[in-house]
């Protein structure tokens, strides 16, 4: 029995995995919450429990494969879907630091409004770590991993802080970290889909069947 998904299964998996659904936005309400608590107290455990449950890596590694297979198709519903997410995220985030009782700044929002050259170096690692867990059928805890190693859920959380408090400084910071965890996650994934051939594949099938298509039209005399 195959243990990855073929080419083609991977890419419909994306797809499918890619719709707006009411079930993830309840899980990604959740999980922010969770996250923002954590960063609110400064207690570690609980930021990583919120980043098992996180479902932002979805769109971020969509993203990657339509830019390797320059599906435009694919590339749209996966920004949509990662717009959505920021966009559920910093709301939930905002209003609760708004009426949290603990308004100073704890080490951890700290940490999170200064990047740094090891972030960047993270993200990358966590970006080719899921993407090879994502080709796997069976139940990996790959995905998860990333989640953590890369943290795209305390950034979120910490610029929903800035917001509430009106802090520029942070929320430069941890726009930044957010985006480059996003943005190397997605180039590692481009690479990753290049390197391991499924963009080549792709190509390949999407090539005959147009040149199926073609044949099949009858000829005008």
């Amino acid at each position: 029995m195959e243990q990855t998904y073929t080419a083609e299964e991977f890419k419909e998996k994306m797809y499918s995995n890619l719709k707006v659904r009411p079930s993830d936005s309840v899980i990604l309400m959740c999980s922010i919450f969770i996250a923002s608590i954590g960063l609110n107290m400064n207690s570690i455990p609980i930021i990583i429990g919120a980043m098992l449950i996180s479902p932002l890596m979805t769109p971020i590694l969509s993203i990657g494969l339509a830019l390797s297979l320059y599906d435009m198709k694919l590339l749209r519903a996966g920004v949509r879907l990662l717009l959505v997410q920021v966009a559920v995220s910093l709301t939930v985030a905002t209003i609760y630091f708004a009426i949290s009782p603990i308004t100073y700044a704890s080490n951890e929002i700290i940490a999170r409004t200064e990047p740094t050259i090891w972030d960047v170096i993270i993200a990358f690692a966590g970006g080719t770590a899921g993407i090879i867990g994502a080709q796997k059928k069976m139940s990996n805890n790959i995905v998860p991993g990333v989640a953590i190693a890369t943290a795209l859920m305390p950034p979120l959380c910490t610029v929903g802080y800035s917001i509430a408090t009106w802090n520029v400084d942070y929320l430069i910071g941890s726009s930044y970290l957010f985006v480059i965890n996003c943005a190397f996650i997605a180039i590692a994934t481009f690479i990753g889909v290049k390197f391991m051939g499924i963009s080549q594949v792709l190509t390949k099938q999407d090539a005959n069947h147009k040149k199926s298509i073609d044949f099949s039209l009858p000829c005008l005399s």
